[in-house]
């Protein structure tokens, strides 16, 4: 089989031949790759910035992370059967060590995650631990159920930031997880949801099918300015970070009121120098966010079920897996929100 894999340090990533199809072992299923879209972080990989050394002892690895199929086969041991339409979410617990035995599993201190230190779904079949599979509902297809694993990353720095009935919110950054932070803060009572970017017309495109329309573009206007026009010359209730960028930290709490919350989503290649004299007399909360609690995931799905339909505008490319490298490069360039592969 075809697969797009990472070989060595550096820029890129290559569509590599496999020649065996991996069999499931106890406790495992193989599941057919329908839809694995390109992420963010896939792209920082791609690229080798800083912050991605950690893959390094485990290249060469097949990427993708956000994907959804069917079980084409199980291994001894598992519940799950052949033929069940699946979201896999990504990380991979130990078992062992103290975190786990505590019932913890985001706090392993021996995780994988799947397509970035273990073999992922740019492929056409990827083994996975059964326990990692989340049966998709019957009206949510694989292409909006890969949408699953960049919504539960949204779903929960929402819940981090503690986004209640009638807050004003502004997210940080335009792309996917920004996206699904808008949503699931609106989901979650927002009363209005702001969100900002830089010259990112195409995303901001894909923001308005989702029904948002308070968009600032800071390559026009000073992002406070913009913000407190929207908001009645008021501050907001929370920040959503999701740019990547240290900087927009302190840009975002120029614009939070005291005792309001921003939460960190994005992947920083640099450090952050925040002026704490300012953060500590406005008392704000500097929060992080990073993946997904099971129990986020089945909100996601839960909501997924309701109107699948909604979330579909989220994807605006969609290619064949021999044309992944075109795929990263559209993501790279910010020409396209979210590529679909269809292995």
């Amino acid at each position: 089989m075809q697969t797009l894999r990472k070989s060595r340090p550096g820029f890129g990533l290559g569509l590599e031949p496999v020649s065996t199809l991996p069999a499931p072992a106890a406790g495992e299923v193989l599941v057919r790759v329908e839809n694995v879209g390109i992420c963010g972080s896939d792209v920082h990989a791609y690229e080798w910035t800083d912050g991605y050394g950690f893959m390094e002892p485990h290249l060469p690895v097949t990427m993708g992370h956000e994907f959804a199929g069917h079980v084409a086969a199980v291994g001894p041991g598992v519940e799950i059967q052949s033929g069940q339409r699946v979201a896999v979410m990504p990380g991979i617990p130990c078992g062992t060590c103290p975190a786990c035995r505590r019932n913890d599993p985001r706090g392993c201190t021996n995780r994988r995650t799947v397509g970035l230190t273990v073999d992922g779904g740019f492929a056409s079949h990827v083994r996975v631990p059964a326990v990692n599979c989340i049966t998709l509902p019957d009206n949510v297809d694989t292409e909006v159920g890969a949408l699953a694993e960049p919504l539960a990353v949204g779903c929960e720095g929402v819940l981090t930031a503690g986004v209640g009935l009638g807050d004003t919110v502004l997210v940080m950054g335009p792309g996917t997880i920004g996206q699904a932070l808008a949503l699931m803060a609106r989901f979650a009572g927002a009363a209005r949801v702001i969100v900002s970017g830089r010259a990112d017309a195409p995303r901001f495109e894909v923001l308005r099918a989702l029904g948002f329309t308070h968009l600032v573009d800071v390559a026009e206007a000073p992002l406070r300015d913009q913000v407190l026009a929207l908001n009645g010359g008021q501050p907001v209730d929370v920040v959503l970070e999701a740019t990547g960028i240290p900087s927009t930290v302190n840009e975002g709490l120029s614009v939070l009121r005291k005792d309001g919350v921003l939460v960190a989503v994005g992947i920083h290649a640099s450090s952050l120098t925040l002026p704490l004299t300012d953060f500590v007399r406005m008392r704000h909360q500097l929060r992080a966010s990073h993946g997904a609690a099971r129990r986020t995931w089945d909100r996601v799905l839960a909501l997924l079920s309701r109107d699948p339909e909604a979330f579909r505008p989220m994807i605006t490319h969609r290619l064949p897996l021999e044309r992944g490298v075109e795929g990263f490069e559209l993501a790279r360039q910010r020409a396209a929100s979210k590529v679909m592969l269809q292995p």
